[in-house]
């Protein structure tokens, strides 16, 4: 397993019949780190709750979603904006064996209905923190901007400067040329 900013992992064994509320925090550490890895201005807050029940013989459904109060900047005015993130959050993990049990040419077949194939319960567990910052990254704005504010793009006639023009300045014409 790989090493990841938030981890907060839940055992399959861990989780009743009838399922499981859990919340997490991220601290002040794991936001910072974050921040930093998503080249954000400021994360004051990332939580995500999950409801967390068991699915077939050996697998889980995990529900929930993921929250968090982003500082970026504006991609078009460079000031800086605050955003409120929610992503929902809905999964289904099964075990190693399982998810690996697939046609004859090694791909695994899923009926239309089913949004995403399971995922692999790694070691009998979910890692909880990991999903959460998951969906935190993936439900990132990559081109945020201020309220009313939209870019507007140089008109078709405007002159763009080109970096050769000088140089075509400065080209002579050759001797004995008729120029």
């Amino acid at each position: 397993m790989t090493d990841t900013i938030w981890s907060s992992r839940l055992a399959r064994e861990d989780v009743p019949e009838d399922g499981i509320h859990v919340e997490i925090s991220a601290d002040a550490a794991v936001r910072a780190a974050l921040a930093q890895s998503a080249e954000l201005r400021d994360l004051s807050r990332l939580e995500a709750q999950f409801d967390v029940t068991r699915s077939g013989r050996d697998g889980l459904h995990v529900v929930g979603e993921v929250s968090a109060l982003v500082g970026q900047n504006c991609v078009v005015t460079l000031e800086p904006i605050e955003t409120n993130l929610v992503e929902p959050i809905d999964l289904f993990f099964t075990s190693d064996q399982q998810a690996s049990l697939g046609d004859s040419d090694g791909e695994a077949s899923f009926g239309l209905t089913e949004a995403e194939p399971p995922e692999p319960l790694v070691g009998g567990a979910v890692d909880l923190g990991a999903i959460a910052t998951e969906y935190f990254l993936l439900g990132l704005d990559p081109y945020p901007r201020k309220k009313g504010v939209t870019f507007e793009s140089p008109a078709a006639g405007d002159a763009v400067a080109k970096p050769f023009a000088a140089l075509a300045a400065l080209k002579r014409p050759p001797k004995g040329s008729s120029e």
